[in-house]
């Protein structure tokens, strides 16, 4: 991390923010065995200006993770240009363009990654709901309010799809459901592709599920996806009240050992907002302003195996002997 000749006051609450993420109990990853990815939703990230010591804590916070995929991203990547050289200068993005009306909110998806532990394999594009022929076009019946963002990585021998998406809100929770299942439709029928870029997916991001037992979850999860172990054991959320669990984290894989039990919440917040923001510099930080500044959402997180060499080897063996 590169946090250069900061103030005293940023100094003493990055101090107190690594207490904070220490208590998360996030293992280190390991070049080429683990991988520890996040999605973050950043409330309004490049929308207006943030204080300096904002963009130094979320750097912070990103750098703890591999790979992040980041929800409400702005159009405005200024801020996004400040958070990286503090990450430093392995560290790389790739993003969305943003959807410039009301509906998208002109928002972006954004990966950030780490490249000494994973790299960047190619395919970065935006899924679009099926379309059926209708006389002379191709027309499409559901409206994604934000388009969700695809890209494929590798980390030692795990290479893998990252598919993050911000499901609407909207007026009804019906509208938010059939946006759900369509996504879900899309998702499994990704899965089946003969030519498939992978097959191991991780889906990722606010899809604005209000509870665990909701139709929205099981949508997800009737499409062959699985919230990992360590994410499922616990009804904890990534609110800021830690009551809500409105951003997922899921997958699709060959190799159900890629998946370890290490997963969970970082929370930044701790029931105090003070001790990153003293009120004698931040007379007017009320708890309502500082998730303008940080977040109204916490990352939500899990470890991976990237080291499959001996379950690639048993899977070839199975093939084999079969026929």
């Amino acid at each position: 991390m590169f946090h250069g000749n900061v103030s005293l006051e940023i100094a003493e609450g990055l101090k107190t923010l690594r207490k904070r993420i220490e208590a998360a109990k996030i293992p280190p990853s390991k070049l080429d065995e683990t991988l520890n990815i996040a999605t973050w939703n950043i409330r309004e990230f490049g929308k207006k200006r943030r204080t300096q010591a904002a963009i130094h804590y979320i750097a912070e916070i990103l750098g703890q993770f591999d790979l992040i995929g980041v929800v409400e991203l702005r159009d405005n990547l200024s801020d996004l240009q400040r958070v990286l050289p503090i990450l430093g200068p392995y560290w790389d993005v790739v993003y969305s363009d943003a959807v410039r009306d009301q509906g998208g909110n002109y928002e972006r998806i954004c990966y950030l990654f780490d490249t000494r532990a994973v790299v960047f394999n190619g395919l970065a594009a935006e899924p679009s709901p099926p379309r059926s022929k209708r006389g002379s076009e191709y027309l499409t019946d559901q409206s994604w309010w934000r388009s969700p963002y695809l890209a494929s990585f590798k980390s030692g021998n795990f290479d893998f799809l990252a598919f993050t998406t911000h499901v609407r809100w909207g007026d009804t929770e019906a509208a938010r459901l059939k946006e759900i299942e369509s996504l879900a439709a899309w998702i499994g029928a990704k899965t089946k592709e003969k030519t498939a870029e992978d097959k191991d997916i991780i889906v990722m991001g606010d899809f604005n599920i209000p509870t665990r037992d909701s139709p929205m979850l099981k949508a997800l999860l009737e499409c062959g996806l699985k919230i990992p172990t360590a994410l499922a054991k616990d009804e904890f959320g990534s609110n800021l009240a830690r009551d809500k669990r409105y951003d997922q984290m899921l997958h699709f894989t060959q190799f159900t050992e890629s998946f370890t039990n290490a997963g969970g919440v970082l929370d930044f917040y701790a029931g105090d907002h003070r001790p990153l923001f003293p009120a004698d510099t931040y007379p007017d930080m009320d708890k309502d302003a500082f998730t303008y500044q940080l977040s109204d959402h916490l990352p939500l997180w899990m470890q991976i195996n990237t080291d499959i060499d001996g379950q690639v080897l048993d899977a070839l063996i199975q093939r084999k002997r079969q026929g």
